[in-house]
């Protein structure tokens, strides 16, 4: 099975925005890594399946399910990424 290039994109995409939620969910709950991670990782599920939902609601863009999961397991390598860069030099 190929995966495809938009899927890729998806994937890379969700890396920052990972990243970028994880700063916001230690920001919110310091030093506490399960809490912050789980609220991050909401937070890129919501994103990557809110994106979606708004291109099947309004029609502009293609709506599939596949491209969530591709934006979340970007999302989940920029939390994981983000989240050992914080430990190692924040704690």
């Amino acid at each position: 099975m190929k995966i495809t290039e938009d899927k890729w994109r998806h994937f890379f995409v969700g890396i920052p925005i990972g990243s970028i939620t994880q700063i916001f969910a230690d920001y919110i709950a310091p030093g506490r890594l399960v809490a912050s991670g789980t609220l991050a990782l909401l937070a890129v599920a919501g994103i990557g399946y809110g994106f979606e939902l708004f291109s099947k609601v309004t029609g502009k863009g293609h709506h599939e399910i596949m491209d969530a999961i591709a934006t979340i397991l970007g999302g989940i390598i920029g939390i994981a990424v983000t989240m050992a860069i914080i430990t190692k030099f924040f704690y």
